[in-house]
C-alpha cells in the first residue's frame, strides 16, 4: 500500500514537472488565441472571433452573429478594450488553464478577465468562457 501511494505521488510530481516545462509554450499559445480573438472583436469579424471559442461555447450560441451580439451587449471591455495586459496563467489541469488579463474599457475602468482555456484533441487551444471582475488597482 505504501509503495502504491509513493508511486502515485511520484507520478503526480512528474506530471507537474512536465506541465511546468510546457508552461512557456502553453503560455505563448494561449496568449496568441486570446489576442487573436480580441483583434477579431476589434475588426467586428464575428466568424473569426467565434472560431476561437470552444465547441461548448459555440454550441451554446449557435452562430457567430449571436455570439458577437452577446459580447457587444455584456462584455464591452473585451469587445473594445483600450488597453490589455496579460497577467497570471494558472493550470487547473494539463488540459485546462486559466489566463488572467487586465483590461481597460472605453470609459477608463479596469477589469480582470479570466479566460478558461481548453486544449482540444488536436492540441490547439480554445476559449471556454470569460469572467469579468472589477479590478481594484490598475497596473497598466
Amino acid at each position: 500500500m505504501r509503495a502504491r501511494r509513493w508511486a502515485a505521488g511520484l507520478a503526480t510530481l512528474l506530471l507537474v514537472q512536465v506541465s511546468m516545462a510546457q508552461a512557456p509554450e502553453t503560455q505563448r499559445a494561449i496568449r496568441e488565441v486570446i489576442q487573436a480573438q480580441l483583434a477579431a472583436f476589434q475588426a467586428d469579424d464575428a466568424a473569426l472571433a467565434y472560431s476561437y471559442a470552444s465547441p461548448e461555447i459555440q454550441a451554446r450560441f449557435g452562430s457567430p452573429e449571436r455570439f458577437m451580439a452577446m459580447v457587444r451587449a455584456g462584455y464591452d471591455p473585451v469587445y473594445r478594450p483600450s488597453a490589455v495586459e496579460f497577467q497570471e496563467l494558472h493550470a487547473d489541469s494539463d488540459e485546462q488553464w486559466v489566463q488572467q488579463v487586465l483590461l481597460v474599457d472605453r470609459g477608463g475602468r479596469t477589469v480582470f478577465a479570466f479566460y478558461p482555456m481548453r486544449r482540444q484533441g488536436d492540441g490547439t487551444w480554445r476559449i471556454g468562457g470569460c469572467t469579468l471582475l472589477p479590478a481594484k488597482a490598475q497596473s497598466l
